[in-house]
């Protein structure tokens, strides 16, 4: 499986400087390395930085695709699956990315984070409408159930997190926990998606 970064992830969440909740909840502690070093990382961190409309531009696209782990091919790929789609682009393109499936087993808890939920998928312990998906870009629809297997179930891990992770869970999902159990309710809308990205400087990075 290929992978953007082989090394500290933290230091991409410095590169946007801002937490990008990529190691779970090692992100609401003081040991996040933003909360010491609140500024990119390299020798020229801290110099001085030439924005301009380029460069917004390139970091709300690189800010989303680091939140949800693709990489640029998939992404360009999705972007393009959101340009067909009748609506907003940009709107289009964040259903997309919230539909994913593990961001799904992320956002109802079942993971700390979307790459532990990506691994979870991979090794074969999630299901969808009771069947086995192991390819963490499957595209959910209204209505689809998501649930953890009989071997994932077993998995401290899963019940640690289930027990322990305080998050919201969206106005989209139905998540029912002691089942290990999420279902899409319904497709969701901008206001539902709580992700720190302009969208619509993403459309116009790639429109031009």
């Amino acid at each position: 499986m290929a992978r953007e970064l082989i090394g500290p992830v933290c230091r991409l969440c410095r590169r946007e400087r801002m937490k990008l909740f990529l190691k779970g909840s090692k992100c609401d502690t003081m040991r996040c390395p933003i909360e010491r070093r609140p500024y990119p990382p390299g020798m020229h961190g801290r110099g001085r930085i030439r924005e301009s409309e380029y460069l917004l531009q390139l970091r709300e696209k690189q800010k989303a695709r680091r939140i949800y782990g693709l990489l640029e091919k998939q992404f360009r790929t999705l972007y393009a699956k959101a340009v067909r789609q009748p609506g907003i682009t940009g709107e289009n393109l964040m259903r997309l990315l919230e539909l994913r499936l593990d961001n799904v087993v992320y956002r109802a808890g079942f993971a700390s984070s979307r790459n532990q939920a990506r691994q979870f998928v991979r090794h074969g312990h999630v299901a969808v409408n009771g069947r086995r998906v192991t390819i963490p870009s499957y595209t959910l629809r209204k209505d689809d159930v998501v649930s953890i297997r009989d071997k994932g179930r077993k998995m401290i891990v899963i019940r640690h997190n289930v027990d322990t992770l305080d998050r919201a869970v969206p106005q989209w999902l139905d998540v029912d926990k002691p089942e290990l159990r999420a279902t899409v309710r319904d497709l969701p809308i901008r206001e539902q998606i709580d992700v720190p990205v302009r969208e619509q400087l993403i459309v116009e990075l790639y429109s031009k």
